[in-house]
């Protein structure tokens, strides 16, 4: 039968697709009955997110609330910068399309929105020349299987909101293009290894296939049954990841990549099949949006850890989707505070539209304040996010990292913290370095093994994080941090975590613990133990700020006209603070400018118990130093 044939691993061309399915005719009712989805509700174009019609109910949304209008004009604004443009070009950047198929996506979703909400031909005539640009290409690039995943999403986007008006020629380019460049080549075990994967090439990879399938049902409905439930079944791999508190393994960035396109394929199915089979169900995945909104901390900079950028990703339109599925405006305290700035909108955010789908029934007027100043997940890496406020310009939020460095796309940054207080950003993470940077001078980054490349990049080590190291070594790839015990009371709100085990082989244990205490400052305690040789500890807080003064245990920072003073409690007669630049080491580590590392190093005889205890006081507050700020970590 067609199915079994075309699954094997040789990818097979056009032609041979097209009279094999010719032969199969016969056998495609029998198929597509017997499939677990209901082909019977698949309706007529447009069928993907915004069904015939709908267009009226953003059009009324958007005339009643600036803030939706705006949304709206600056996507139109937007159309008529690209329609002045030539269409996208087949060029690679080292091994990736990626960048041309975001753009791609970019386009064809803005252009063919406008087109479905103003019936303006222009952005018709424009959106059709872009599809057919790309779907004249020789190939997506199915050996980087993400760029064939986002082209297939935009293509398949375009051609079901444009379909009506295509002509019969177009329809048939643009359908061929879709099946031979994106859905046959995710049939090939050469490329399709992201249907075992946990990580976000899972999520991005089924939904752009899912939205291929599920445009081209009528030239290829056996072939699309096939993927979309195979989809339906691979997809709960990372979904998994979720549970149990909606804790996203990779951090900020990858957050907004792989579950925007895990939400775009629940919406879809959802608006195509009535249901999204249970997906949206699996545990962890609705408490999920709550992470996401808590790794914003007050000086409006995200918690960045792996390899996560520092800006903000301005509108996010996935937890508009999760703040209606689960009835709790409150999700939209940040998407809010972005589209209220009276700027515009980050014209390269390719998923604007989705905002105004999945919003359209929404007052933003009416989002409320989030009521908990404390969240904590478990998972792979675990995260605890505490603040003192959600509304006070003076408030204090930090964000606090266990784990592994062996996760998916992690860096040796365990024990590491973000705060910020007045608004700035103190303590802060050096982020992602960008991948063909590195690539491209031969660095094998993808291995994740103690020996690896990877951790040459400066960026990457614990070097560079506001962390312990110890006797100037890498910490342990093997290892995993756990949060241990946390609390969310407001005048002592904390979280403790046993790091040791990725100190393995120095430490005979590390214990750290971070609290806010009496809403005024911050206390930073580590709990160590040597084992059987001496060690040097290094204490380090990569920060964005100027040092101005150090004396013996007290270094004061200033950033944005605020100040900071670090204490050091206990620090032996021998050591002091100090600072470590944070220039590159290596030609191909990226640079780090306006940042230093400030902190001090101590050395411990074997077998050794150390207790060290840091404050971090915003201000030119007095702080009267409670006991319990001192406490062991037991007592806490």
């Amino acid at each position: 039968m067609y199915l079994s044939v075309i699954s094997g691993k040789q990818l097979l061309n056009r032609k041979t697709i097209l009279l094999m399915l010719l032969c199969s005719t016969c056998f495609v009712y029998i198929q597509a009955q017997s499939a677990g989805i209901d082909t019977a509700r698949i309706k007529s174009h447009p069928r993907l997110l915004l069904l015939p019609g709908e267009e009226e109910m953003i059009l009324k949304n958007i005339s009643g609330n600036a803030v939706w209008a705006k949304v709206h004009t600056d996507i139109l604004d937007e159309c008529e910068e690209i329609i002045s443009l030539p269409p996208v070009e087949r060029v690679l950047i080292g091994r990736r399309l990626l960048s041309k198929s975001r753009e791609s996506l970019r386009r064809i979703f803005f252009l063919s929105y406008a087109w479905r909400t103003t019936h303006k031909k222009r952005y018709f005539k424009k959106c059709e020349e872009e599809l057919l640009a790309v779907s004249r290409f020789t190939d997506w690039n199915p050996d980087h299987f993400l760029d064939v995943a986002e082209m297939t999403m935009a293509v398949s986007i375009g051609y079901d909101w444009l379909y009506d008006e295509l002509s019969p020629a177009s329809r048939r380019q643009i359908s061929d293009a879709i099946i031979t460049k994106g859905l046959t080549p995710s049939l090939n075990d050469k490329y399709n290894g992201w249907l075992r994967g946990k990580n976000n090439w899972n999520q991005v990879c089924n939904a752009g296939i899912s939205f291929g399938a599920m445009a081209v049902y009528e030239d290829q409905p056996a072939l699309s049954v096939q993927l979309i439930e195979r989809a339906l079944k691979s997809i709960q791999v990372p979904m998994k990841e979720y549970a149990p508190d909606g804790n996203y393994t990779e951090g900020y960035s990858y957050w907004a990549y792989g579950t925007t396109y895990n939400v775009l394929l629940i919406s879809a199915l959802e608006r195509i099949f009535g249901t999204d089979y249970g997906l949206s169900q699996m545990p962890g995945f609705l408490k999920t949006p709550a992470f996401y909104e808590n790794l914003i901390g007050i000086s409006g900079k995200p918690f960045n850890y792996s390899d996560c950028g520092e800006g903000a990703d301005g509108l996010q339109p996935a937890m508009l989707w999760f703040a209606e599925k689960l009835g709790d405006y409150s999700l939209l305290w940040q998407e809010r505070n972005n589209m209220m700035r009276g700027k515009t909108l980050p014209k390269w955010n390719r998923f604007l539209p989705a905002a105004l789908i999945w919003g359209k029934g929404m007052d933003i007027n009416k989002v409320s304040t989030p009521a908990a100043g404390t969240w904590v997940g478990r998972g792979e890496n675990p995260v605890a996010m505490m603040r003192t406020s959600w509304t006070d310009p003076g408030a204090i939020s930090v964000g606090f990292k266990a784990g592994t460095p062996s996760a998916g796309h992690a860096h040796m940054d365990i024990g590491s913290f973000v705060m910020d207080a007045e608004g700035v950003r103190w303590s802060a993470d050096p982020g992602m370095q960008e991948y063909e940077s590195l690539e491209s001078k031969g660095l094998k980054i993808w291995d994740m093994g103690q020996a690896s490349e990877r951790w040459k990049v400066f960026r990457y080590t614990n070097f560079s994080h506001s962390t312990l190291t110890i006797n100037n070594a890498l910490q342990k790839v093997n290892g995993h941090a756990a949060i241990t015990r946390h609390s969310d009371d407001s005048l002592f709100t904390y979280a403790i975590m046993d790091i040791g085990s990725v100190y393995a082989g120095s430490l005979a244990k590390a214990e750290r613990g971070i609290a806010i205490v009496n809403k005024q400052y911050v206390v930073v305690r580590d709990e160590i133990e040597t084992g059987d040789t001496a060690c040097t500890v290094r204490w380090a807080m990569f920060t964005p700020a100027r040092v101005v003064s150090i004396n013996k245990n007290q270094l004061q920072l200033v950033n944005n006209g605020k100040k900071l003073t670090l204490y050091v409690i206990g620090l032996p007669e021998d050591a002091t603070l100090k600072t470590w630049p944070t220039d590159p080491t290596n030609n191909y580590d990226a640079t780090n400018f306006g940042t230093l590392l400030a902190g001090f190093e101590i050395t411990l005889p074997a077998h050794t118990k150390k207790e060290i205890n840091v404050l971090l006081v915003p201000g030119e507050k007095q702080v009267t130093l409670k006991k319990s700020s001192l406490k062991a970590l037991k007592e806490w």
